[in-house]
C-alpha cells in the first residue's frame, strides 16, 4: 500500500533526510587511503546517537544473519550492502557510503560513492554518468508520471554511455519505514507502472556498473558484487513527488563544503 504523506509528516522526513547527510559529511571528513571501514562506521553511528536518532541499518533483516554495522560501505566492484569492518581504504578505491536513520518515527536514507584520492577516466565517467542519471530520474518524480518514467530515464541515460544497470536491486518508498511501496526500478518502459502522487516519498538510488548489469551475493549474506569483478557505482536522494517538480529532502552539500580541499575526489550536484 502507499501512504501519501502530509506536509508536517514531510518536515519530519526532512529532518531525517538532513541528519543522513550530515553524517554522510562527517564520514567524509575521515574518508582517506589507509583508515578502516569500521573506523568510519563508528564515526557515523555516533554522530547519529548524539543527534537522538537510531541507525537505520544496524540490526536490520534480524533474524539470524542481521546487518552487524550502522553503514553500507560497498568498494569497487561491491555495488551495496558491504559490511564495515578491517578492510582498509585505498588510493583510487571508490566507496559506496550508504545511511539510514530513523529520527522521530521517520526514516531517512540515501547515498553517494566517493574516490579516495585518484582514479583513471573510465571510473570518473562512471561515478559523473551515475550521479547525473540520478537527477535525471528525479526530474521524472512528479505528479501523474509513472514509476517507469523515471526508470527509463536512468536506464537510458547510463546504457548511452555503455554502463550496465542492475536489475535485481531496486529504489523504494519511504517514510514511517525504511523500505515503503512502490519499489522504484532503475529501468522500465515509460508511461508503466504505478502512478505518482503527489505526497509519494521516494528513495531513488540508481546502482550502474562498468559491465554487466549481473550482480552476486556473498557468503556473508548481505554484500552484493558485480558478476564480472567491474566497478559499480551508487548515488541516493529521498524525494517527495509534488506538481511540477520534485522536491529533495536530501542534500549533497555538507559533503562538498567538507571535501572541497581534500584529497577525495567528489561529484555533486
Amino acid at each position: 500500500m502507499i501512504y501519501l504523506k502530509s506536509e508536517s509528516e514531510i518536515e519530519k522526513m526532512r529532518d531525517a533526510a538532513q541528519l543522513v547527510s550530515r553524517t554522510l559529511a562527517e564520514v567524509a571528513k575521515k574518508l582517506e587511503p589507509g583508515i578502516e571501514t569500521g573506523t568510519l562506521d563508528r564515526i557515523a553511528e555516533d554522530y547519529i546517537k548524539k543527534h537522538n536518532a537510531r541507525p537505520a541499518f544496524k540490526g536490520y533483516g534480524g533474524g539470524s544473519n542481521p546487518f552487524p554495522g550502522s553503514l553500507c560501505i560497498s568498494i569497487n566492484e561491491e555495488v551495496v550492502h558491504g559490511i564495515p569492518g578491517k578492510r582498509k581504504i585505498q588510493e583510487g578505491d571508490i566507496i559506496s557510503v550508504d545511511c539510514g536513520v530513523e529520527l522521530n518515527g521517520y526514516f531517512g536514507d540515501h547515498a553517494y560513492t566517493f574516490v579516495a584520492g585518484e582514479t583513471d577516466d573510465d571510473t570518473k565517467r562512471l561515478l559523473k554518468t551515475t550521479l547525473e542519471s540520478l537527477y535525471v530520474g528525479i526530474d521524472k518524480a512528479v505528479h501523474g508520471n509513472r514509476i517507469g518514467d523515471i526508470g527509463n530515464a536512468i536506464q537510458l541515460h547510463c546504457e548511452d554511455q555503455n554502463f550496465g544497470v542492475v536489475r535485481d536491486l531496486v529504489g523504494h518508498g519511504i517514510g514511517k519505514k525504511m523500505h515503503e511501496d512502490p519499489s522504484v526500478p532503475n529501468y522500465g518502459r515509460p508511461g508503466k507502472g504505478e502512478r505518482l502522487r503527489t505526497g509519494m516519498g521516494l528513495a531513488i538510488e540508481p546502482m550502474i556498473t562498468m559491465g554487466t548489469y549481473e550482480v552476486n551475493t556473498l557468503k556473508d549474506g548481505w554484500t552484493i558484487v558485480t558478476a564480472d569483478g567491474k566497478n559499480a557505482a551508487h548515488f541516493e536522494h529521498d524525494v517527495i513527488v509534488r506538481e511540477g517538480n520534485a522536491e529533495i529532502l536530501s542534500t549533497f552539500d555538507y559533503i562538498a563544503e567538507i571535501t572541497k580541499n581534500e584529497n577525495i575526489l567528489t561529484f555533486y550536484g
